[in-house]
């Protein structure tokens, strides 16, 4: 029987960043995919910026370089073509330092991932194996599997269900959803487009009550539509051709398309009702689902990896078992925030009677005309609770990422300061600071290599009026202050048995 520190079921973009974060910090894991190859067509088309910072952290910038590009703005508009909102995205300088928003083509990103998986020595992956059920151990869990050569057994001390909205590993633990009441279905077009293809340079959500549509770049030389389905038409009816023809031929662009896939979505958005069950913990659609006008799905299940991979990291290290108890109170919030958000923009969207339409229209007109032209892309809130240092300002936001020139390329505060959770002050430290089991970094904004980012991160300091930040290993912020408070406030949350004495 195979053994490993966590084991992950699934191994789409979430499982699969899971996996490399949790191996690149030198633990044991194994993914398991009942899929032998990676899915050969895109289902996810955005990730932000964070998100980017967590594929900086797992060495992948380069690689997926072919299969992103930066995204246009987003606009919403009515059938006349009006503005009715539009959000702008910045193409450098976000917090993160990265562009605000990309587009990308999902199999040449997973290929990367499954590729920088291949590279790190203590992952194993399992493909064509199906997860069935498992049973609960003294130490951890032992996994039942099925596969095309027979069954196997997997002992791990935790396994994490990243598979997919039909979750079986949420199933195996009878875990319910909760759900919004949004329930939508939209037939989904993706096509590869022609460099000629005369298509739109926004992205766009056409808030047409005759039928609200989705218009939207995708990954290099790829183009997505959505369609919303009227009560009378059936996923037989709408997948054939006629009626996808008759559906593109406004965009004029049925001789520029070459059309690759089609399919009917509900959206819709559900929540788990409990993401840890004792060593069993769900991560992306396993735990959540949301509609996609905020652009936010895969972000939140990503979000959900580098959250959890320094906790599992930590209390297989050591760190009390409690701390994998404020995964859910930190993320939860983050998801429903999201949901609501795109439950509230496809409720625009989706509007078909045409009265309100119009007064829809003219109320988004009339606050566009009043209030300017354009507004950032939402942002998270900052997390109430959890592993945080409740009370001070800017616990639960994520720490900027800082870039400046280099003699070889840019460079970047992650890049620099490596893994870990660090402890940054102005002025320095007067004797070393403590070490955790998660190897907390001492930092110095006085030292040589952080000369570059001394003026950026001396302003975040000021701005928080604080002598010293600590930061999480998911870039997150776990309070400020002064640094030996912070120190030994942190301490009592990773190892409260280092904190005595």
């Amino acid at each position: 029987m195979a053994r490993c520190d966590v084991l992950i079921v699934g191994l789409g973009p979430v499982g699969a960043s899971l996996a490399a974060l949790l191996a690149q910090s030198g633990l044991s894991v194994i993914a398991v995919e009942k899929d032998t190859t990676v899915y050969p067509l895109p289902r996810a088309a955005h990730f932000d910026h964070e998100i980017m910072r967590i594929f900086q952290q797992l060495d992948l910038a380069e690689a997926i370089a072919p299969h992103i590009r930066v995204a246009p703005p987003y606009e919403f508009r009515n059938a006349r073509g009006e503005v009715l909102l539009r959000f702008e995205r910045e193409r450098s300088g976000s917090l993160s330092g990265w562009p605000q928003s990309f587009m990308f083509n999902q199999p040449g990103v997973e290929q990367a991932l499954r590729a920088r998986l291949a590279e790190l020595p203590t992952a194993a992956v399992r493909l064509g194996r199906r997860f069935t059920s498992f049973s609960a151990e003294p130490t951890g869990i032992v996994a039942n599997l099925a596969g095309p050569d027979g069954s196997e057994m997997i002992a791990a001390r935790f396994l994490v269900g990243c598979d997919g909205a039909r979750s079986a590993v949420r199933e195996a633990c009878g875990i319910g959803l909760a759900d919004y009441g949004f329930d939508e279905p939209w037939l989904v077009i993706d096509a590869v487009a022609a460099p000629t293809a005369r298509l739109p340079d926004s992205n766009l959500q056409i808030c047409d009550p005759a039928r609200p549509t989705t218009c939207v770049q995708m990954g290099p030389g790829r183009h997505r539509w959505e369609f919303m389905l009227k009560p009378d038409e059936n996923a037989e009816q709408v997948l054939e051709d006629g009626f996808i023809r008759a559906l593109l031929a406004p965009w004029n662009c049925l001789d520029q398309v070459a059309i690759d896939r089609r399919a009917v979505y509900r959206f819709h958005g559900l929540v788990a009702t409990d993401w840890r069950r004792g060593s069993v913990l769900l991560a992306g659609d396993a735990a959540h689902q949301m509609p996609p006008f905020a652009g936010q799905g895969l972000c939140s299940g990503l979000r959900d990896a580098a959250n959890l991979a320094w906790k599992l990291a930590a209390v297989l290290r050591g760190a009390p078992d409690a701390l994998l108890d404020t995964y859910q109170p930190e993320r939860e919030p983050h998801v429903r925030g999201f949901i609501e958000l795109a439950i509230n923009m496809g409720r625009v969207v989706c509007t078909t009677d045409p009265a309100v339409a119009a007064a829809r229209d003219a109320n988004m007109l009339a606050q566009r005309a009043a209030g300017g032209s354009a507004i950032p892309p939402p942002a998270p809130a900052p997390f109430r609770q959890g592993c945080v240092m409740a009370g001070c300002r800017g616990a639960g936001t994520l720490f900027p990422q800082p870039w400046a020139a280099g003699e070889r390329g840019p460079l970047r505060l992650d890049s620099v300061l490596g893994e870990g959770a660090w402890l940054i002050a102005r002025d320095g430290f007067p004797e070393p600071a403590p070490r955790l089991p998660l190897e907390l970094k001492p930092v110095s904004l006085g030292e040589e290599r952080m000369a570059p980012f001394a003026a950026a991160l001396g302003r975040w300091l000021a701005q928080n009026e604080a002598e010293a930040v600590l930061v999480r290993p998911d870039r997150y912020v776990f309070g400020t202050g002064a640094a030996e408070a912070l120190a030994r406030a942190f301490l009592q949350q990773v190892d409260p048995s280092a904190g005595r004495g």
